[in-house]
């Protein structure tokens, strides 16, 4: 027996997932025969992998194998479609912008590295997984509507600013709640990562996570273990304590620290031009201390000239965001 012929024969079965032929999906990455053993050794993209699909599939490839083919056995390694052509397998540097706790501006600093980064040329993108606090779409000035596909059936993100973008908020009716369980919010932050089509010239994708060290933050590591986080708090000591946590946990999950952002660092009075310390001092540097990394952004409370939340990179804010850029293109984990 030869590989043509184990091909041919399991080619003819259907992955239910998608409801085609292992032939016709292209499933078929492998087939090679152990001979000392007298195996057949198969690799093999499913649909989606998992669940009683996947069992009964491996069955039937087992009978075929054994009892039409005759051989002994086979070996079987499952891949999963979507996940080998999503943006997960691309040269792409995820950036997880996270906190200890909500209110510290971690939105204001996502969409504000994107949206510098696009002006510095780079192609950048952003997911909304603060999946309870879906914020960056309103920062944006967006209109909230479902997204449209493409004839492949992958999500079209929308884009703004030269941003492409992709929110819960697109998926739910507006000023409702989202209230959903564990498994519902791993199925949404899938279908980001899995069934959106990005940009395939995409160089970077900021993550807005949501505050805290919950099920999102487990989820994010596994779908995208290599991302790099940078953790944003207040000059508030009492906010440095919560996001020297978040730190703490990004450390544990084995993924790499850029920096710390300390937001509403300070106030410049327009009278004085002194600096004034409203909420406080010392906690960006005490959370850098802490998780032995940079303190690599001040940002002072200012008003956005020309948006609701963007900087541009004449105004003073912008240009803080621009170094911050900067420093996360060339950072070096």
């Amino acid at each position: 027996m030869n590989t043509k012929l184990i091909r041919e024969k399991i080619g003819r079965l259907i992955d239910e997932t998608s409801g085609k032929t292992l032939e016709a999906e292209g499933a078929i990455r492998h087939v090679g025969v152990d001979a000392e053993k007298n195996l057949a050794v198969l690799i093999i993209a499913l649909h989606k992998t998992g669940g009683e699909a996947e069992e009964k599939l491996k069955r039937e490839i087992a009978r075929v194998v054994k009892l039409d083919l005759g051989y002994s056995g086979v070996k079987i390694q499952f891949e999963e479609k979507r996940k080998i052509e999503s943006i997960v397998n691309r040269d792409v540097r995820f950036i997880i912008i996270t906190s200890g706790k909500g209110g510290v501006g971690k939105s204001t600093v996502a969409v504000n590295l994107a949206y510098a980064l696009a002006k510095l040329d780079k192609n950048a993108a952003i997911i909304d997984a603060d999946i309870y606090g879906s914020s960056v779409p309103a920062m944006l000035g967006m209109t909230l509507e479902y997204p449209r596909a493409t004839a492949e059936k992958k999500i079209i993100p929308f884009r703004r600013h030269g941003i492409e973008i992709m929110s819960t908020a697109f998926f739910t009716e507006p000023g409702n709640p989202v209230i959903w369980r564990g498994p519902m919010l791993h199925q949404m932050l899938e279908n980001f990562f899995y069934q959106v089509a990005w940009n395939k010239n995409l160089d970077f994708m900021i993550i807005d996570a949501p505050p805290g060290t919950g099920d999102v933050t487990i989820d994010l590591k596994n779908i995208v273990p290599t991302a790099e986080a940078i953790i944003v708090t207040t000059p508030h000591l009492a906010a440095s304590d919560v996001a020297t946590k978040a730190g703490i946990a990004v450390r544990k999950l084995k993924q790499s620290i850029i920096g710390v952002v300390e937001n509403m660092a300070y106030y410049e009075n327009p009278s004085t031009g002194e600096k004034e310390y409203i909420f406080g001092r010392g906690g960006g540097e005490a959370v850098a201390e802490k998780l032995d990394c940079e303190l690599i952004a001040q940002i002072p409370i200012r008003q956005p000239k020309k948006h609701l939340a963007l900087y541009e990179p004449e105004e003073e804010n912008g240009k803080k965001f621009i170094e911050l850029a900067s420093y996360v293109i060339a950072f070096e984990s």
